[in-house]
């Protein structure tokens, strides 16, 4: 095999190691971000719920208000019944009594029925509370562990470009310029193996003098189809570990 070739073979190997890291360290922000719409999610639960309660309990207050308020009605004309001074005038602030004490106890069905919601409502709070404070461990947890592997991937993706470049310095000028064009061209694969007779990235048959030349590896030589750089490696003889010559 061409010189040329084990290295333009390492730069692919490189390159689509650095590839796949970089796009898991840009999933991991989008990562993070799922996992506080989640968290979103049970905070505006938690919020939903207090405000629930907090309409509950302010109904309440006004329902109780209106009960003093009637009551103390209900005083002032007890008081005015004591000095009516005919039947009509009596039997009018009695009625007007009894629909204020009918009214009250209107209020207080009322309160009753709010206090009975109250106990649930006071429940799904706490319950909320809960399940928030579990997914704020989670999501932390998770935000951790994702800074920990953007880091561990930045570290790894640092020594790759290291390699990369010292792989890339031992390449004549022309062939680092030329697998750079094709890598471009072809999503990242730039280099393919000949096998039976065959390119692997395109499956177009080589012709058989091209294949002799590619088995010599004694030059660079590139797919007449899809132009990727070819390489050839001869079968390894299963008893001792060998390449057989072809």
């Amino acid at each position: 095999m061409h010189p040329d070739t084990h290295l333009v073979i390492q730069l692919q190997s490189l390159d689509q190691r650095a590839t796949a890291l970089e796009k898991e360290v840009a999933a991991l922000p989008k990562q993070i971000s799922a996992i506080e719409k989640a968290l979103e999610g049970h905070l505006r639960k938690l919020e939903a719920d207090k405000a629930a309660l907090t309409g509950n309990q302010k109904e309440r207050k006004k329902i109780e208000g209106d009960i003093q308020m009637n009551e103390q009605k209900i005083s002032k004309l007890r008081d005015q019944m004591l000095g009516a001074k005919t039947n009509e005038q009596y039997r009018a602030f009695q009625h007007e009594i009894e629909f204020l004490e009918k009214e009250i106890r209107k209020c207080e069905d009322r309160i009753l029925e709010l206090m009975t919601e109250s106990e649930g409502l006071d429940g799904n709070v706490k319950k909320a509370e809960a399940a928030l404070k579990e997914e704020k461990q989670v999501v932390e947890g998770e935000k951790a562990k994702a800074r920990e592997r953007t880091a561990e991937d930045q570290a790894q993706l640092d020594e790759i470009k290291k390699e990369r470049n010292e792989a890339a310095a031992k390449l004549p000028r022309a062939t680092l310029d030329a697998y750079t064009r094709i890598s471009k061209k072809r999503n990242g694969v730039a280099v393919a193996e000949a096998s039976g007779g065959r390119c692997s990235a395109c499956q177009i048959t080589l012709r058989p003098q091209y294949f002799q030349d590619l088995r010599r590896g004694d030059k660079l030589m590139f797919c007449e189809s899809c132009g990727r750089i070819l390489y050839y490696n001869p079968p390894v003889n299963v008893e001792d570990g060998t390449r057989l010559a072809m």
